[in-house]
């Protein structure tokens, strides 16, 4: 039992960061309560320990009387006065009331409760470790899984990854090597501290940023806000107080080299760098590029903005499910609300019925067919000379007599 207290001792002090010290008190005291089982109700019981030896030893507090009545706290005063040559009536006297089996059935009792006190310093030692890290970014091992949580080995502590601070593009497999944002330590957790790790939160990308631009790490350039939808796609606005620095290009580095190493440690999450504006207009103009804004209305009160763009752009402007205009929102921090440009639309109809009924005199067609031929590209009858009645056909969903009729009158109209 000596050589195994001593091989525990070492290796909670060495391999957890245990104080020695701590450890003693903690078997100690689980010892002080096995040990009531084989001693009684001694007085002032106590257990020493002495963790380079590796020794156990029970001592009580008896008081010396002339005629022991209760022998778990009294001693005779003839017996009192071997271990303390002038001891006295009413002296406390130190008695070694070790069990035989102290060193074995009491240590084998007491070990499950140790080991749960130390395990409770364990977790002290981490939140006093870990309790101003909050922000860092710590590498890891993913060691197992619990459910839907990722357990990840953090040398001397483990932390957890939680199903919402996990990333749904990525797999994570136990061995894996990564990278880790510490969301929160938290101590009041009912399962004692616990370090809480995140690779979807949007501070980890920043601090990415931190890490890989060095011009952000000096303040030369400051992110300015960030917007992130984790595995797929993040916004970060930057901007610098110095005018001779560049932010966007500090950022994406030479040959884009520092984002893309950023974007290779998210396993190629899409990144886009935006200049930020203090203008609220001009800095939505600058988060959707390269979609052109046609018209833009800022309302500060409600914290929306009102835009509008071609028709062209305004599935891009919104993006796939919403994403670029939800991205875009939270990165200027308002609402948006992107129409299609309606004037644009209806000055397209009014050039397209002047096209139609120019070609409906000319050719004798119908409406439907002219707005055919237009929205092929054949929108004066000049442009008729460029194609030929096949052509027409496949527009015409395989009419060759109509296609003949046209290019004939066509041809006509052309000649005259």
């Amino acid at each position: 039992m000596i050589s195994e207290l001593k091989a525990l001792f070492d290796y909670y002090e060495k391999e957890k960061g245990i104080d020695r010290q701590r450890m003693v008190e903690a078997l100690a005291q689980a010892l002080l309560a096995a040990s009531k089982k084989s001693i009684g109700p001694a007085r002032e019981l106590r257990i020493d320990i002495d963790p380079d030896k590796g020794t156990i030893k029970a001592w009580a507090k008896l008081l010396a009387v002339e005629t022991v009545v209760n022998p778990w706290e009294e001693l005779p005063l003839a017996k009192a006065r071997l271990l303390k040559k002038d001891a006295q009536i009413g002296d406390e006297i130190d008695l070694e009331v070790t069990p035989k089996n102290m060193g074995r059935i009491a240590a084998q009792t007491a070990k499950q409760t140790m080991l749960q006190r130390l395990r409770q310093a364990e977790k002290e030692n981490l939140y006093e470790e870990f309790k101003d890290r909050t922000g860092d970014v710590v590498s890891g091992v993913v060691r197992r899984f619990e459910k839907s949580d990722v357990v990840i080995d953090l040398g001397k502590f483990e932390g957890v990854m939680t199903a919402k601070e996990r990333v749904s593009t990525e797999d994570y497999t136990v061995g894996d090597r990564m990278r880790f944002y510490v969301k929160a330590v938290e101590k009041d957790s009912t399962r004692g501290p616990e370090i809480v790790l995140s690779r979807a939160h949007p501070n980890f990308v920043r601090r990415l940023f931190e890490f890989e631009v060095s011009e952000i790490g000096d303040r030369t350039v400051e992110i300015a806000s960030i917007a992130r939808e984790a595995g797929y796609r993040t916004k970060v606005a930057v901007h610098s107080a110095d005018e001779k620095v560049d932010p966007v290009g500090a950022c994406v580095g030479l040959r884009g080299a520092r984002v893309k190493n950023i974007v290779r440690e998210l396993n190629n999450e899409k990144v886009d760098i935006i200049r930020w504006k203090s203008d609220a207009a001009e800095f939505v103009r600058e988060a959707l590029k390269p979609i052109k804004v046609l018209s833009i209305k800022v309302n500060e009160d409600n914290k929306q903005v009102y835009l509008t763009v071609s028709e062209e752009d305004l599935s891009k402007a919104i993006g796939r499910r919403g994403q670029n205009a939800r991205l875009t929102s939270r990165l200027v921090g308002m609402d948006l609300v992107i129409e299609k440009d309606e004037h644009a639309a209806e000055v397209f109809e009014g050039q397209l019925g002047g096209a139609a009924k120019a070609l409906i005199d000319a050719l004798s067609i119908t409406p439907d067919v002219a707005r055919t031929l237009i929205q092929n590209g054949l929108m004066d009858i000049s442009m008729f000379s460029q194609v030929d009645a096949d052509d027409l056909a496949e527009m015409l969903a395989g009419d060759r007599e109509l296609a003949e009729q046209i290019v004939e009158k066509a041809g006509a109209a052309l000649a005259s």
